[in-house]
């Protein structure tokens, strides 16, 4: 069983900055694409960013030139940095990682518990 633990969330003014954590842990041959998502209240889960494992991103339109997106392949984490942050950056952030698990190196999708971000104003 792989497990993704995120780590990194708080209470911040708007302005300041946060750095998000995610650990896989278990039975991993390796990862594929790894990436946060958000939820705000009373919302759907949205895309935030995603990093492969050869360190290509993409990012949200809400977050591009603010937010980086980055992993330590070594450490099976990925790491999410937010600068310049607003009150509508408030949510839980959930990692997301696709592991190849098994010796036929099966992809199975994991989501971490999520992390609670709050910015305020």
């Amino acid at each position: 069983q792989v497990q993704l633990v995120e780590s990194g969330g708080g209470l911040v003014q708007a302005g300041g900055s946060l750095r998000l954590s995610c650990a896989a842990s278990g039975v991993i041959r390796s990862i594929n694409a790894m990436g946060w998502y958000r939820q705000a209240p009373g919302k759907q889960r949205e895309f935030v960013a995603t990093i492969t494992s050869g360190g290509s991103t993409n990012y949200a339109d809400s977050v591009k030139g603010r937010f980086t997106i980055s992993r330590d392949n070594a450490k099976n984490t990925v790491f999410l940095q937010m600068n310049s942050l607003k009150p509508e950056d408030t949510g839980v952030y959930y990692c997301d990682a696709d592991v190849l698990v098994g010796v036929l190196e099966r992809t199975v999708h994991y989501w971490g518990q999520g992390t609670q971000v709050t910015v305020s104003s």
